[in-house]
């Protein structure tokens, strides 16, 4: 199948009335370019990444190269694929619609007839998935580590050993499902050591392990850790496609071919299988083009950024324990947080989420970060406080 010129995709679309907007440098190229005028792009201290309103998503995606697939086959599909096998260093990747169907799959086939799946408390897969895995995939999840982000190897192995004594009939644990970072713990993240000893673990009693990455680049950024580190030590992997690569939606699972071959039959028996999924694949795939290396620069920008900040009489950033991009915000209590809000907003651009009755949040970092240098930021925070 051809590509699609970019230069003609938009006229072509049928949507060259839209009102277009110059693309910007660090979304479409993957560059750090700080030269637009002051104010015209937004830095945004909430949520993973940027979302782009559709006019400048059809401005980025014309930096693409485009080429359709058909139904999930060839195309700008397949080589999203290819380079999450080269990311991750599993066999094969496939395309999913969603992270649910992505996590609710990659356990179902990793347990095979064992019905018991261990999942943290606070997992996605636990609180945030309709109980898409009892009721739709016979799987009974078994939480451990009540309201902590992560559960430990003695705690697993534990749980493991106390079965024959706790339950009369035997049904078998079939995998381990582990999701880092936590959103529901404020993107804390599950330490390396522990995962390769839960790793070690399940390997040497059979037991299959499952990765829910949707955030896992947040996770590599603020560790140090690659991706292909993390994926070594799971037999499968799912990483987003949008939380902060800019797709409209859209997952990729990872892992061994024998498990990944069975997906694209199961993905259309619960009605996942759509024509074209061309856009999503070719955004991230330009997206993730030296992304990397922006995340990189986020998280050092970051720290010499709040570094400054803490300077400013009534403002405390401080990074949370075993933390990725999600910060501790609190204001004195002479600050009037709305106030505050509509002058970086209004003036300058800048968007930060909402605080307690106590003038204390969270603040997240993206790679909306680099739009400005950190003496725009502080010079911002410092005239809207006054």
């Amino acid at each position: 199948m051809a590509s699609v010129n970019r230069r003609n995709f938009i006229k072509n679309s049928g949507l060259a009335t839209l009102p277009m907007l110059v693309a910007n440098p660090v979304l479409a190229m993957g560059t750090t370019n700080n030269q637009s005028a002051a104010g015209t792009q937004v830095i945004k201290f909430m949520g993973d990444g940027e979302m782009f309103e559709p006019v400048d998503y059809l401005n980025i995606l014309q930096q693409a190269t485009i080429v359709r697939d058909s139904y999930g086959a060839g195309g700008s599909v397949e080589a999203l694929e290819k380079k999450f096998v080269e990311i991750t260093g599993k066999e094969k990747a496939v395309f999913m619609p969603s992270g649910t169907m992505a996590n609710q799959l990659a356990i179902a086939v990793l347990s095979g007839e064992n019905s018991k799946v261990f999942v943290q408390d606070t997992s996605h897969i636990y609180r945030d998935e309709a109980d898409a895995a009892q009721s739709v995939y016979q799987k009974r999840l078994m939480p451990l580590a009540k309201d902590e982000p992560f559960f430990t190897a003695q705690q697993l192995q534990a749980a493991v050993e106390a079965l024959p004594s706790e339950e009369v009939f035997k049904t078998g644990v079939g995998a381990v499902s582990i999701e880092n970072p936590v959103r529901r713990s404020n993107g804390r993240m599950v330490p390396i050591e522990e995962l390769r000893k839960i790793s070690a673990y399940c390997r040497a009693n059979n037991i299959k392990l499952h990765l829910d990455g949707a955030r896992i680049y947040m996770a590599a950024a603020w560790s140090g850790i690659s991706v292909k580190e993390y994926a070594s030590l799971f037999d499968t992997i799912y990483i987003s496609l949008y939380k902060y690569l800019g797709a409209a939606g859209g997952a990729m699972l990872c892992g061994d071919k024998t498990i990944i071959d069975k997906m694209p039959h199961l993905i259309k028996v619960h009605g996942g299988s759509m024509y074209g999924n061309w856009s999503n694949a070719a955004m991230a795939l330009h997206r993730l083009e030296g992304f990397e290396g922006r995340m990189k620069n986020t998280v050092q920008k970051a720290n010499e950024l709040f570094e400054a900040l803490n300077k400013i009489p009534g403002i405390t950033i401080k990074p949370l324990p075993g933390g990725t991009n999600i910060y501790s915000f609190a204001l004195s209590p002479k600050i009037e947080i709305t106030k505050l809000r509509d002058a970086l907003n209004t003036n300058y651009n800048i968007r930060i989420g909402r605080v307690n009755e106590k003038n204390e949040g969270f603040i997240s970092v993206n790679e909306t970060l680099l739009y400005q240098d950190n003496n725009y930021i502080i010079n911002a925070f410092k005239k809207s406080m006054a």
